[in-house]
């Protein structure tokens, strides 16, 4: 299908925004109170948080079962759902995440929704918008040349062990053979030689500390508090010994302000940070989140790939820091996904096939009594795809009824706002029902191991947990550096319960093995690497970057 030809740009384009200042007029804002970035974009100032109506309001998390690489369009569901609750009568906003560029150029294209459920100005959130990724870069990249400055210079350093040095410089793009590399070539005049690498932007420390920051003065004490290294006394180098975090903070001014944009049935909707979940904790800032519930009776927002691992991130470390817990959790599902852990090949997806829905059933299972565990309501959100036959969607629906979760259809994607208003009814509820606080799946005053095992064996269903010498030892740092107290931020495939991305469906009798693991001091988690995963992604073999093009009147397509 040519780029000219997507269902989902014609209907973009054939929606005319409303000014932005009529969008924070819905939401009680004047036109002085939010700084506009055009005529259909602007940011909302920190002080709009109120604690007691962000105490009062209902917050509604919108995670998923385990995707196929195409997603199954919790970004669509999440804001037909702002749609529908706004039809039955519920002053509702959704608060998601920013788009990154590595996948808008690389697997995925655009990540602003679909067909009647999309966000817009599209073009603009999925480019640069606003400049946030820009600063969190920037941000990052200031470290790494300070550190690196610092080793160099013989007058101020701090006798830094560039070995020790794990700090890597941050680019919002898919490049692996930027993953492992060699600086300071050059002579006397270009540093030392040390071995360093990249991460994409969305797993950089920065957009977590972004994501977890309450204020500008949290924001920079963070931003102090993150682990550079050792000496080659073996004492530890934070970011404030460098005297970074105050300039590194600077950076973010404007991008710690969450942005302010619409849906196409112009409700309101805040867009704010981007870590990936399977590398990151996978949900956008407490920041935007609050600022929704200040806001808005019901804030909808969501949790990247699987409720594995967004969902797990999102109650165990962002609520945690936030002090929040959803009403209900909203989990999508998907035929073709369904069919897929059910052993049918990608290309066949599109064929009809119940008894492969049935066989990957055990998928949704799992995902939902995971988020049982935490003790929040959840509702089944099958989302619907022309492809679906009506055979296939009753399979779902009957094993839903059996396990006395509530189920409706996502039909956002066709019918907007009218096509969720049944979901939204059973939405409302779930979350009304909610009557008491999430349970996290570990306490905090666990060791890192017992709670590394706590996420392995209760979410993923893992029989074992293996680490490498290289994870022993920094476990034991982290451990000595006072942080045995931190949540766990996993990073692990996306594609699988296990670390095995070829492993669909349930799987049963395996073992997690730790490979690597990061201190994020300044974002208070630590990071255990499992499997194969990498923080910096690579293109795929067609990237989509290939079908992005803008014409002689600067009209970009491609995006979707």
């Amino acid at each position: 299908m040519k780029s000219n030809e997507n269902p989902d740009l014609k209907i973009a384009q054939s929606i005319t925004p409303q000014p932005i200042n009529e969008i924070g007029k819905k939401l009680g804002l004047t036109n002085g109170e939010i700084e506009q970035y055009g005529k259909y974009k602007a940011k909302i100032p920190l002080s709009y948080i109120d604690e007691k109506k962000v105490a009062k309001n209902k917050m509604v998390l919108v995670s998923a079962i385990t995707p196929t690489p195409a997603g199954e369009g919790k970004t669509t569901v999440s804001v037909g759902l702002v749609d529908g609750l706004n039809k039955i009568g519920k002053k509702a906003i959704a608060v998601l995440r920013e788009p990154s560029l590595g996948p808008v150029f690389g697997i995925k294209g655009g990540a602003t929704g679909g067909g009647y459920s999309q966000l817009i100005p599209m073009e603009d959130i999925n480019l640069h918008f606003n400049g946030d990724f820009a600063a969190i870069e920037k941000a990052n990249n200031l470290l790494s040349a300070l550190i690196n400055n610092n080793i160099y210079s013989r007058s101020r350093n701090l006798g830094i062990d560039p070995r020790t040095v794990k700090w890597r410089w941050a680019m919002d793009m898919n490049d692996r053979s930027l993953r492992h590399i060699v600086t300071g070539l050059g002579g006397k005049q270009g540093g030392f030689l040390q071995e360093s690498g990249f991460n994409i932007t969305a797993a950089s420390e920065i957009m977590a500390i972004l994501c977890l920051a309450k204020d500008f003065s949290d924001l920079k004490e963070r931003m102090g508090n993150i682990y550079v290294g050792d000496t080659f006394s073996g004492d530890a180098v934070f970011a404030k010994d460098l005297k970074a975090h105050g300039a590194m903070a600077a950076l973010l001014k404007d991008a710690i302000k969450p942005n302010l944009v619409q849906t196409l049935e112009g409700n309101p909707a805040i867009i704010h940070g981007g870590p990936f979940a399977n590398i990151a904790q996978g949900t956008n800032s407490i920041i935007g989140t609050k600022i929704g519930l200040s806001l808005a009776e019901y804030t909808v927002t969501e949790a990247g790939f699987g409720a594995d691992l967004g969902a797990e991130k999102f109650f165990n470390i962002k609520c945690r820091a936030g002090g929040l817990s959803p009403s209900a959790v909203v989990l999508v599902a998907t035929v073709r996904a369904l069919k897929y852990h059910g052993g049918v090949a990608k290309t066949e997806l599109k064929s009809p096939n119940v008894k492969a829905v049935k066989d990957g059933l055990v998928n949704l299972e799992k995902h939902i009594e995971n988020i049982q565990s935490f003790g929040v309501p959840v509702v089944v959100a099958i989302n619907k795809f022309v492809s679906d036959t009506s055979d296939e969607l009753k399979t779902i629906l009957d094993r839903c009824e059996e396990l006395n979760v509530p189920v409706d259809y996502s039909d956002g994607w066709a019918n907007g706002g009218e096509g969720m208003k049944d979901l939204a009814s059973k939405v409302v509820d779930a979350a009304e029902s909610c009557t008491s606080t999430f349970k996290p799946t570990y306490e905090l005053n666990m060791s890192l191991k017992e709670k590394i095992e706590a996420i392995s064996e209760q979410i993923y269903g893992a029989n074992k947990i293996t680490y490498s010498p290289s994870a022993d030892s920094i476990l034991k740092r982290a451990k000595d550096l006072g942080f045995e107290n931190f949540p766990i931020c996993m990073a692990k495939t996306q594609n699988s319960f296990s670390d095995d991305a070829s492993s669909y469906g349930r799987p049963t009798n395996f073992t997690i093995n730790v490979r690597e693991v990061e201190i994020a001091a300044g974002a208070g988690f630590i990071i255990p690497i499992t499997g194969k995963m990498l923080r910096m992604p690579g293109l795929p073999a067609v990237p989509a970057a290939e079908n992005i093009d803008i014409d002689g009147e600067g009209n970009i397509s491609g995006l979707f």
